[in-house]
């Protein structure tokens, strides 16, 4: 089995910074796509950033772009969101998301657990 854990959520000033963490644990193989997601109350959840495994290829949401920023470590099975001029707009319950394949050939998604963004105006 896999599992994701994240870290890094909190509350935040408008204007300010935060750093969400993921790292990937289990039975893997590989991991193919690393990426956030984020929940809004009322809202569905959305796609913040991801990046692929293969080639560094990242994508970003447009309402992010310039603000926040994807990294990994492959070492660690770890995947970051630097968030920068955060905006109230932000707020949710962000989510990690991984996907790769286990030792067994297998297909793996999984999500996190979600950690609270709070940007306060």
């Amino acid at each position: 089995q896999v599992q994701v854990v994240e870290s890094g959520g909190g509350l935040v000033p408008s204007g300010g910074s935060l750093r969400l963490s993921c790292a990937a644990a289990g039975s893997i193989r590989r991991v193919d796509v690393m990426a956030w997601f984020r929940q809004a109350p009322g809202k569905q959840r959305e796609l913040v950033a991801r990046i692929f495994t293969t080639d560094n290829t990242t994508n970003y949401a447009d309402s992010v772009k310039g603000r926040f920023t994807i990294s990994r470590d492959n070492a660690k099975k770890s995947v970051y969101l630097q968030m920068n001029s955060l905006i109230p707009e932000d707020t949710a319950v962000y989510y990690c998301y991984v996907a790769g394949l286990t030792p067994m050939l297998r297909g793996f998604d999984v999500w996190g657990q979600g950690t609270q963004v709070t940007v306060s105006s």
